[in-house]
């Protein structure tokens, strides 16, 4: 455990920093900055990596690895990164977006960013300087993004069918805290905003809602779904009924899958793992 003077000293930095740059439009904290490493702190997104089953965890202090078996993760190539949006886009392929650490010679909002050695190093596509996405999803050269535009500083949803070379501004009914790809279908997608759901047909261009709670989205075979208050319920097609299948055992602040699993972090930093939804093991706890 860290001593109390070092967390102390830790928030203060991410405050100061926030409070700089407005909201979360600012660059993550460093080792440098805080003079030890603060571990994983605020869990963004998660994934597994098909080129070796490893657990990635992005967060508000980089990006981190928990290799299968493992009871902890190690962070990627010693960066700081806050990578807000996270997706896992193929084996040891990583698509994101955030802020860089602070020892970078980087804009605060790193706009859209590609790893193809998991997380290792990162290159910008597009949006340098210009985006900041929150939610970010990817399939095949599809990719949606929902975020923050740095010169109007207002919330935006942006969508490429070129893998993030260029993007098209689409209109949404609210902001979104998430959104899930249909996995037969790239050109579909469900979206929840605070309250509701609702869906596009046409990679969102239109979009109609569709009954169900809101929450954190992941599309398998069925379109399963966490709420705030870490109730799992899924449907076998958007528009028919959410049928309740488990709990969390708290409040969900990321919520992914990969190999075949589903995926969710807790506020406190837990990692835990559930194959249905319904029973849930921890991958790792703080």
């Amino acid at each position: 455990m860290r001593p109390k003077l070092l967390q102390v000293f830790f928030a203060i930095a991410v405050v100061a920093v926030a409070t700089t740059l407005g909201g979360c439009g600012g660059e993550s904290p460093s080792a440098t900055t805080v003079g030890a490493d603060p571990g994983p702190v605020h869990v963004h997104g998660l994934g597994v990596n098909p080129a070796d089953a490893s657990t990635m965890i992005a967060t508000h202090t980089g990006v981190w690895r928990l290799p299968k078996g493992a009871n902890a993760p190690t962070r990627v190539a010693d960066r700081f990164q806050d990578t807000m949006g996270f997706a896992i886009a193929g084996p040891n392929r990583f698509v994101g977006s955030g802020h860089p650490d602070m020892t970078e010679d980087l804009p605060p909002f790193l706009g859209f960013i590609d790893s193809r050695d998991a997380g290792e190093s990162w290159a910008n596509v597009s949006l340098l300087g210009e985006a900041d996405f929150h939610v970010l999803e990817i399939s095949g050269s599809r990719v949606y993004g929902f975020g923050s535009d740095f010169k109007q500083r207002s919330s935006q949803f942006l969508t490429s069918g070129d893998g993030g070379r260029t993007w098209a501004k689409r209109p949404v009914p609210e902001a979104i805290i998430s959104l899930a790809i249909d996995p037969n279908d790239p050109m579909t997608v469900v979206a929840s905003g605070d309250k509701r759901l609702f869906m596009s047909s046409d990679a969102g261009q239109n979009w109609r809602p569709v009954s169900g709670p809101a929450g954190l989205l992941v599309w398998r075979q069925k379109l399963e779904i966490v709420s705030q208050k870490g109730l799992v319920s899924a449907t076998s097609r958007p528009g028919q009924s959410f049928r309740r299948i488990g709990r969390i055992g708290g409040q969900p602040a990321a919520f992914d899958s990969g190999d075949n699993n589903l995926l969710v972090a807790l506020h406190d930093g837990t990692i835990k793992v559930s194959r249905s939804g319904r029973s849930w093991r921890v991958l790792y706890r703080p």
